[in-house]
């Protein structure tokens, strides 16, 4: 596990190499961030934003999401995945927007998380891009690079995750901590394909270096 003076040189250099790192999902104001996270579960930003790009100029509220007939709003989605689900939570939650919250997206994250398709990462994500409340959404690319670098165990669930880098990343940079934290997995620390070989954190990442012996001995056979 990595120390403080550690995890601090860690979030640094990330600072360096993507100092912009910011949410990808196009959006305009809360509701379409809303909308936009809900439909990102398990699909990514880009596939995302292609379908936004029509969708936000068809439905602009949450009663136009109710206008429609459901196969109507299914066909709209068809190209994300999970889009009957997802159609159906939309639709759901729209409906809990327009009776509870006068048709506006609710700032806290307990009233967050109680509408239909919003989970933990969701509501941080809206909190902190929406709102601009500290909060640390721990997506794929989060736990990955937080588990190979050692800033988390392996054997750690999400939650266990987030509470970790709550704990070790100051209050103040926890947003800016998760968007860089996304860019470093997305674009550099990468699933498959990670750039171990140009990576400023290789000397600190156990799982780095493995992969580095492995690919000279491949090399060397």
């Amino acid at each position: 596990m990595l120390n403080k003076k550690q995890i601090r040189y860690c979030l640094d250099q990330m600072g360096k190499l993507f100092p912009d790192a910011e949410c990808e999902l196009v959006h305009s104001n809360p509701f379409e961030l809303l909308i936009a996270v809900v439909l990102s579960a398990q699909s990514t930003d880009a596939n995302v934003n292609k379908v936004t790009k029509d969708l936000f100029q068809k439905y602009k509220q949450p009663e136009d999401y109710l206008a429609v007939p459901l196969e109507e709003l299914q066909d709209d989605l068809r190209s994300i995945g999970l889009y009957r689900n997802k159609s159906k939570n939309i639709r759901k939650l729209c409906e809990i927007l327009i009776d509870k919250y006068n048709s506006e997206v609710p700032r806290k994250h307990s009233d967050l998380v109680k509408l239909p398709g919003v989970g933990r990462k969701t509501a941080n994500v809206v909190v902190s891009v929406a709102f601009g409340e500290p909060a640390i959404a721990v997506d794929t690319h989060v736990e990955r690079v937080s588990k190979r670098l050692g800033i988390c165990r392996w054997k750690d669930s999400v939650l266990e995750v987030e509470k970790t880098l709550m704990k070790k990343v100051p209050k103040e940079e926890w947003s800016r901590t998760h968007h860089r934290m996304i860019f470093f997995g997305r674009y550099h620390c990468k699933a498959k394909s990670p750039q171990c070989d140009s990576c400023p954190l290789l000397d600190l990442c156990r799982e780095g270096q493995k992969r580095m012996r492995k690919r000279e001995r491949s090399a060397n056979a």
